[in-house]
């Protein structure tokens, strides 16, 4: 056995016995429950709407600029 394979078998026996041992799930304490989110009002909808039409027509302006460097 060479001597990088003898340094390689112990480094990872020494990784190995390094790691930390996984905790019970069982012994870990529940999760508080989660707040609900507020219902989504007309001016969320509108928005949101709002946002999507500007990420859209960014996302357009972005993919027009990526043909013409393309082309250039």
């Amino acid at each position: 056995m060479s001597t990088f394979s003898k340094f390689a078998l112990v480094s990872s026996i020494a990784l190995i016995a390094a790691m930390p041992v996984m905790a019970d799930p069982a012994a870990t304490p529940a999760a508080a429950p989660a707040t609900p989110a507020p219902a989504a009002t007309p001016a969320d909808a509108a928005a949101d709407a709002a946002a999507k039409a500007a990420t859209d027509a960014a996302g357009a302006a972005t993919d027009a600029a990526g043909a013409a460097t393309d082309a250039a």
